[in-house]
């Protein structure tokens, strides 16, 4: 944990330096995604772009695209490593010994390839576009965003002299320790590291994840729960944590012909889903196309997963509409598990865990609040190290348009031509949330 960032900032050539080191500096959700695509989709091809919602950072004004194409070749370049491969085979992951199959995890470390990629630049914003079989595309999402937010970082690193590089994480430290010391404050706490993706940078996030074990998991109590980035998992023997994402039934919903599969299109990842991990791994995140439609159509059989990740709602109001849900169909609220995940931070995640606790158990994904608040920190009062709102979606699904309708409209994605039909089919409102922060 003692690191000297301003050292490394000032002295090391960040050219060279690659971003992403081991395959495994992903979430962990991507590598349990990817063995469901690779068993049940093989064969379908995909594009995917990354999109800046903060649009008044022009990102092609702070990174190169050729340093930009160096680190992603250095990263097509990588290989999973032996020992890498022993850890995921033999670990034991949510309770279950070898969740990889032997025949992925042999796939996975002679063939598994990166997809061809396209670098663009338009009116000041990058755009990275990947296109190929879904095997080969859906690696690159954490890979890239991490890639671009820590040559935001190293672009505002490089305007600053030694000592203001020292002032800058000074700061950054001891907010991170208020924050940390707010939650050592609060009972039954469960917490897990959500920052991959937008991070200030992976040092960065190390420390702030040891910074979590060290504080929060001592005299017995375990408010640190782990972590979502596989390769921290790794080296510092943490839970891996980490189920799936938009991308699953945006997919399906792409491949679906008719009205009728396109609405069940979002069970049947669920069906799939529970087909390739059995009892474990069973947490749903319903809004991609709203949560209200989803759980009023589902299934008996869906109340009996473990829990659900909020993302685009208000974590409140879509707490206490899971826990009536569950409650309408017999099913007691305090045996499942609630996961928020959505730009939280310290005082979201005290308020929300006092809101729910004794109801359901609540968990906080605290991610880029976490791994890149440097807001308010700069020695001159600038914001140049401000997180920004980088995603990375499905675009198509063999030549079909994907769609996200979200429970927040701002987060919405798709050909507005299009969009109407989706929101037809899925009974969604088009409702404007909370202004996306990150």
């Amino acid at each position: 944990m003692n690191v000297n960032f301003a050292e490394r900032a000032h002295n090391h050539n960040w050219k060279l330096d690659p971003i992403v080191r081991s395959l495994l500096d992903t979430d962990f959700y991507k590598l349990l995604m990817l063995q469901f695509i690779w068993k049940n989709f093989p064969k379908t091809e995909v594009t995917s772009e990354v999109v800046n919602r903060t649009v008044s950072i022009r990102l092609a004004e702070r990174i190169d695209a050729g340093a930009l194409r160096e680190q992603m070749e250095h990263v097509r370049g990588l290989r999973f490593r032996r020992s890498e491969m022993v850890w995921l085979a033999g670990n034991t992951f949510y309770g279950v010994r070898s969740i990889f199959e032997p025949a992925f995890l042999d796939w996975l470390e002679n063939d598994f390839r990166l997809s061809e990629y396209q670098i663009t630049e338009h009116e000041g914003q990058l755009t990275l576009r990947f296109q190929g079989l879904w095997t080969e595309v859906t690696m690159w999402e954490v890979y890239v965003l991490s890639m671009v937010s820590e040559m935001k970082t190293r672009w505002a690193l490089s305007h600053l002299s030694e000592l203001e590089l020292d002032v800058l994480y000074a700061r950054a430290k001891t907010r991170l320790w208020d924050k940390i010391e707010q939650l050592r404050e609060v009972p039954d706490l469960n917490i897990s590291d959500f920052g991959t993706r937008r991070r200030h940078s992976f040092l960065w996030q190390e420390y702030c994840v040891q910074a979590l074990r060290v504080s929060l998991n001592q005299n017995g109590t375990q408010r640190f729960a782990g972590t979502s980035n596989t390769a921290l998992a790794y080296k510092h023997d943490l839970e891996a944590i980490g189920t799936n994402a938009h991308e699953l039934p945006m997919a399906l919903a792409a491949m679906a012909d008719r009205d009728a599969a396109l609405r069940q299109s979002q069970y049947r990842v669920l069906e799939l889903w529970q087909q390739s991990y059995g009892g474990a791994l069973l947490v749903m995140l319903p809004d991609t196309f709203g949560t209200t439609q989803f759980l009023a159509g589902a299934p008996e059989w869906v109340a009996d997963w473990t829990g659900q990740r909020v993302d685009s709602k208000d974590p409140v109001v879509a707490g206490d509409e899971y826990i009536a849900w569950l409650m309408k169909r017999g099913r007691d609220p305090r045996t499942k598990r609630l996961i928020a995940s959505d730009a939280l931070d310290v005082d979201d995640i005290v308020r929300l865990h006092a809101n729910f606790r004794g109801r359901i158990r609540f968990s906080a994904g605290w991610g880029t609040l976490l791994t890149n608040d440097f807001r308010g920190c700069h020695p001159r009062g600038e914001d140049t190290f401000e997180p920004i709102s980088l995603v990375c979606k499905l675009m198509t699904v063999n030549g079909r348009p994907a769609f996200k309708l979200s429970d927040n409209s701002r987060k919405s994605m798709g050909p507005a031509d299009e969009v109407e039909r989706y929101r037809r089919v899925f009974g969604s409102a088009a409702v404007d949330g909370a202004l996306v922060l990150v």
